[in-house]
């Protein structure tokens, strides 16, 4: 089965905003995103840029290639 890499970055940075108790309109604030879009992401609906992975990193103080990492 093929994964989507879209929909499994989703994921992750909906689990680690669930993490923090924060509301997909507190991540955006934080990162400087709009509330769509950051829902958008946690859907897999957009092929985010990598200067956007890098604030989500940044917000979530880790490593982009901490981010990246699946479980």
């Amino acid at each position: 089965m093929e994964t989507n890499i879209l929909v499994d970055f989703g994921k992750r940075i909906k689990e680690l905003r669930i993490s923090k108790k924060w509301s997909q309109e507190e991540l955006a604030h934080q990162a400087g995103f709009h509330k769509n879009y950051v829902g958008m992401v946690e859907r897999g609906e957009r092929n985010i840029a990598l200067k956007n992975i890098e604030m989500f990193a940044k917000v979530f103080k880790m490593s982009v290639s901490e981010l990246l990492k699946t479980s």
